[in-house]
């Protein structure tokens, strides 16, 4: 029997009164929530999705799993990357900051392949040293249905997501932050129109990002990310 690989990923967790799904009596019971989008992204793909509740060590969830999808979710504590706090359009969760650098931290260990979508590129670049940008209203397009595109990403040629998706594609735009500094280790291979990273590489390490949401899109099945993600968990 084929075994699919185990891919890691990572939520968030909110309490059930905000979220309107439990009587009065059990509003501040906590829930972890998850996009069923990029589980199924990884299913299609062939893998099989593993949630990650934040409670557990992230080094004994690393060392059960094949690969790693860190997931789209609030802004990063601006401490994290060395800033004053600019924008509190989603204010940071620093448990969640805390679990996703020490997935970061036991992925590098262990040699797993990671994919960072929307936030999980800015941890990538975030946990390498590199800074954001806070905020840049032109990219938030909240108001769009989310699984249209709205701009065009081009990627350098002879980069690992350019053998994936070509040398354009249209994304759609789902996030306030971008990535200002590149971390070391780290190279920017896919750029908007208006200069915005909206795709980074590691340069020795089985990790790639995007800034934009795969998951959402018309072509998720087919995506090429999420295909990687799990022939390289499969390797």
């Amino acid at each position: 029997m084929v075994t699919a690989p185990l891919i890691g990923i990572s939520g968030r967790s909110s309490l059930a009164g905000r979220l309107g799904v439990a009587p009065a009596s059990m509003a501040d019971r906590p829930v972890d929530m998850y996009f069923r989008d990029y589980a199924l992204g990884v299913l299609a793909a062939g893998g099989l999705p593993v949630y990650m509740p934040e409670p557990v060590d992230p080094e004994v969830f690393v060392g059960r799993l094949d690969g790693l999808l860190l997931t789209g979710g609030t802004d990063i504590d601006p401490a994290r990357y060395r800033q004053e706090v600019r924008a509190d359009l989603f204010p940071p969760e620093p448990g969640r900051d805390a679990f996703e650098l020490g997935l970061m931290d036991a992925a590098a260990a262990s040699g797993i392949p990671v994919a960072g979508i929307c936030r999980g590129v800015q941890v990538l670049n975030v946990y390498g040293g590199g800074t954001l940008h806070q905020h840049v209203g032109a990219h938030a397009c909240f108001d769009r249905p989310p699984d249209g595109p709205v701009h065009e990403v081009v990627f350098a040629e002879g980069s690992r997501l350019a053998g994936l998706y070509g040398r354009s594609r249209r994304v759609n735009s789902l996030h306030h932050q971008t990535i200002d500094e590149v971390a070391e280790g780290l190279l920017a291979t896919g750029r908007a129109e208006d200069g915005t990273v909206e795709a980074l590489e590691a340069v020795d390490r089985p990790w790639l990002g995007v800034q934009w949401h795969p998951e959402m899109m018309d072509g998720r099945d087919r995506d090429p990310l999420f295909s990687w993600l799990v022939a390289a968990a499969g390797g």
